[in-house]
């Protein structure tokens, strides 16, 4: 979680205490369930989720599309039937908007990515209804595949020898894949997340690291996490 996302939900739940503070005590009453108050459990997580080193955003922007036409519907601004006819559609056309520009919308690190793929030996490692446990240490790390499908990857490169910048291009599908990154690189990410999702938690350096792991990840109802 990044500083601002624990920021900001250190607010609400500070909010939210105040309230029922003051609604304990008698001072006022306060209604904090109007109506379609439930849409927000969908709305503020995807909203903080914005402020994350997450860089593929579209599931969040469809989250907050959702949760607005839902609230909006129960303030009778919208016509829930429509609602439900136009979620699949739109929230289809946003994920090949995305995949179609992706390359624009994350700008240098997909560049930079492209750029090393196909220059290094890169080994492939595969989990299939199954689980793979991946330890580099004292090894020269020069990039690797990853791909999960309904299994799950833990590659702990945190002792891996990272003498250039590398690349590992990581996909979930119904699976889940987990990077232990070095302390002493810094770590980008570029993602595509349909009904999943793609987290990197790596501390970067405070001084200039000399070398990048970036990290391609897709997931697809799964997950890619970079610790």
């Amino acid at each position: 979680m990044s500083k601002v996302s624990a920021w900001l939900w250190g607010m609400i739940l500070i909010a939210i205490g105040v309230v029922l503070g003051i609604n304990a005590l008698g001072i006022a009453e306060i209604d904090i369930f109007f109506p379609g108050w439930w849409t927000l459990i969908i709305i503020i997580p995807c909203f903080i989720d914005l402020f994350s080193k997450n860089s593929d955003k579209t599931g969040d922007l469809i989250g907050i599309m959702i949760g607005g036409c839902l609230m909006l519907a129960c303030w009778d601004l919208l016509d829930f039937g429509v609602i439900w006819k136009l979620i699949v559609p739109v929230a289809l056309v946003m994920i090949g908007l995305s995949m179609i520009f992706k390359d624009a919308i994350k700008g240098k690190a997909m560049k930079e990515v492209k750029k090393l793929q196909g220059k290094s030996g890169e080994k492939e490692y595969w989990a299939t209804f199954s689980g793979q446990n991946l330890d580099f240490e004292d090894e020269k790390f020069e990039g690797c595949k990853l791909e999960a499908v309904f299994g799950g990857i833990k590659c702990d490169l945190r002792k891996a020898k990272i003498e250039k910048d590398v690349v590992v291009k990581a996909s979930a599908v119904f699976g889940g894949v987990k990077i232990y990154a070095p302390k002493n690189v810094k770590v980008k990410m570029v993602s595509t997340a349909i009904f999943g999702g793609a987290d990197n938690h790596h501390e970067d350096p405070k001084d200039d690291a000399k070398h990048t792991l970036y990290i391609d990840a897709n997931a697809m109802f799964g997950g890619v996490e970079v610790k």
